[in-house]
Order: structure tokens, then C-alpha cells, then sequence
């Protein structure tokens, strides 16, 4: 049996089975085992295990375990239009430098917060199935400068399906760099480190074509020695790890959280490069968003914490007409917003303002 399969194997998605490490009650195991019909979960045994079982509102607790908010039915199925951005199945061309490939439905850990939830663990209408007319899609799309391989997880791949892609998109000469979207070195990080196969062929490809791994820490508990050793493993491939956090109510929405999160990542190799505003999916709007001028605040207070690396982030949301940076309030109670990427030409690097509602945490579309 394979390192992945192994590790995925003994993932924890079954009520029962959850109740063992967590010893929920009756009322819970009901509430739990009525969400996953809807959204399952799957939580790999180390994350459990970074649950402080003392605090009913542990922040590790909060982004695995299913909550019954998730089942309140308001939020939007696509945040971000992928469905019109689609060119090709699992392929979506919104920016114009970047192509981003939906590898898989799978994840090690189904994060409660995912604006994925539609398909994550759920559907497979979304992904990828002729990876050879992609690589040819990017290659006749000579702007397309880089490719993002995500999920689901793109780490939850087999090692074949990961050196597929990394061959497909290696041999493409426009193409500067592959990025490879995973929570795997947060969550699962023995699935990185102790598996000689995966780290050889990240090192054989990277020698091709320059890798990223796009990480995604959320809280400073998740940076673990073990966390610490698939980043070290990542980096000794040759692989430049960044890492893209969401801001989120009750797991670091602390500007001391946020500011420690950030710069001990950059302690151990990762460099930070967005800050999120957690988007309004339908399934994790209610519990995890956040006002934009709480947000801007949080922010720029966790800013004042920061080294000079960690500060080097961008607070974003990805809107469907792009990726639209926070900039802040004025004085007159505005708020400033500049598209740091568009999806159309008339909006490239457009600054704007919008008078913003003290609870309002989206953009209209």
C-alpha cells in the first residue's frame, strides 16, 4: 500500500468513529451525522489530535468538525463564477497569465469553511479529465504564463497523477512556473515527508520548471514540528513555499493571532502572500465571515505585529470580476478597494471606493 493510500485510509469520516477521539455526545453525533449527508467531513487523525478537547471553542476544533450553521441555507453555491471561466472540464482560464486546474474532488481534510462545498468530497462534474488538451489549450494560449494545479487537494493525487500534470505542463515553453495548490503540508504532512516517491518527482520536475507550493495555514496551532518537517522536505525539492491564509470569525480574527500565524510562518521558510476575506459560500457564510471594516481593522492592527516579510501580504477577496485588494477606510467612511487582479481589461488595477454597511462583508456583484 502506498504512503497516500495508507494515510488516507485511516481518515477519519464516519460519526461513530469521530465520537472515539472526541467524545461527543448523542445530541452532537445526530447534529454531525445530519450535516455530512449534506457536506461530508473527513479529518485525518494528527489534526484531530491538535484539538485542545478543554475548549468547546478550540479554533482547530471549529475548522474540521461540522457545525449546524453550515445547514442554514444562505450563502452562494460559486463565489467567484467558475462555472463561466471554464473553457475546458476542470480548466479555467479567468485571469489571463493563469490557467487553474480543478486536479480533484478529494481532500485529506474537509475544511468547514471551504467555498468549495459544493463539489469537495461531493462531485467530480468539476475536475479534470484530458489533461493532454489542457497542456495543448496552454500551449496555444501563448499569454498564459503559469498553471495552478488545485482541488480538492492537488497533494491528494497519486504520485502517477502528480508526475502526469508536472509532465504535461513541464514541457510547455511559455509556462515560467507550476503551482500546486495543497493543504497537505498543514494537515497531513506525513503524506509529504514520508514519502520518498511524491519528493522525488517534486525535485525531478522542479529541475524542468520552477514549482510553488501554495500552503494554507489558518491558525499558529496548525505549525507543527511536523508541519515545520514537510516544509523543510518541500523547500529541499527545490519548491518555493507561500502560503494564502482566510480570515475567519473565531479562528484568527485576533490581530495578535494573525500577527503570530504570519510571522512564525516565515520563521520556517513560508513566505505569506494573501490574506483572504472569507468568501460567502453557501455553507460557510453564516459562521465564518467577517464585516470588511472589521476585517480592514484586524488587519491592519495584526500588521503593526508583523516583521517585514509577513507584511508583505495582500488582504483580497476573489470577486467574480477578480481578485479586488482591501485597502482600508477613509476618513469619510468609505472604504478603498483596487483590483490587484481583474478578469476584465477595463477593470486592470482600477482603484475604487464604495460606501460599505458596518455588518456588509461582500462586494455586489
Amino acid at each position: 500500500m502506498s504512503v497516500l493510500n495508507r494515510l488516507l485510509s485511516e481518515c477519519i469520516r464516519d460519526v461513530k468513529q469521530l465520537a472515539d477521539y472526541l467524545n461527543l455526545s448523542p445530541e452532537e453525533m445526530t447534529q454531525i451525522g445530519e450535516i455530512s449527508e449534506r457536506y461530508p467531513f473527513c479529518v485525518p487523525p494528527y489534526y484531530l489530535g491538535l484539538i485542545d478537547q478543554k475548549d468547546p471553542l478550540d479554533p482547530i476544533r471549529r475548522i474540521c468538525i461540522p457545525g449546524m450553521q453550515e445547514l442554514s441555507g444562505s450563502g452562494m453555491e460559486d463565489t467567484s463564477g467558475e462555472a463561466d471561466n471554464t473553457v475546458i472540464r476542470g480548466m479555467q482560464h479567468k485571469y489571463r497569465q493563469t490557467a487553474l486546474i480543478l486536479t480533484t474532488n478529494q481532500c485529506s481534510m474537509y475544511c468547514r469553511f471551504c467555498f468549495r462545498k459544493r463539489m469537495v468530497g461531493y462531485s467530480e462534474h468539476e475536475t479534470a479529465q484530458h489533461v493532454q488538451k489542457m497542456a495543448e489549450y496552454v500551449t496555444e494560449h501563448t499569454e498564459i504564463n503559469n498553471v495552478l494545479l488545485s482541488g480538492g487537494d492537488a497533494l491528494v493525487n497519486t504520485n502517477e497523477n502528480i508526475k502526469m500534470y508536472l509532465e504535461a505542463f513541464s514541457a510547455v515553453p511559455t509556462l515560467d512556473f507550476i503551482r500546486i495548490g495543497t493543504r497537505t503540508p498543514v494537515v497531513l504532512p506525513m503524506r509529504i515527508y514520508e514519502d520518498a516517491e511524491l519528493l522525488s518527482i517534486l525535485k525531478e520536475y522542479n529541475q524542468k520548471k520552477q514549482i510553488l507550493i501554495v500552503t494554507h495555514f489558518n491558525h499558529p496551532h496548525e505549525i507543527t514540528d511536523q508541519a515545520k518537517r514537510a516544509v523543510d522536505a518541500l523547500i529541499g525539492c527545490g519548491c518555493v513555499v507561500r502560503n494564502q491564509t482566510v480570515l475567519l470569525r473565531g479562528i484568527n480574527d485576533a490581530p495578535e493571532t494573525l500577527a503570530l500565524l504570519l510571522n512564525q510562518l516565515v520563521s520556517i521558510g513560508v513566505i505569506p502572500y494573501y490574506v483572504f476575506q472569507c468568501r460567502p459560500a453557501r455553507g460557510a457564510l453564516d459562521e465564518f465571515q467577517i464585516p470588511l471594516m472589521e476585517g480592514s481593522r484586524i488587519v491592519e492592527e495584526a500588521k503593526k505585529r508583523m516583521n517585514g516579510q509577513a507584511k508583505s501580504i495582500h488582504y483580497c477577496m476573489s470577486h467574480v470580476t477578480g481578485k479586488i485588494e482591501i485597502l482600508g477606510v477613509m476618513e469619510d467612511g468609505r472604504m478603498l478597494f483596487k483590483y490587484h487582479q481583474a478578469k476584465y481589461e477595463k477593470d486592470s488595477s482600477r482603484i475604487f471606493l464604495e460606501k460599505i454597511a458596518p455588518d456588509q462583508c461582500w462586494l455586489p456583484h
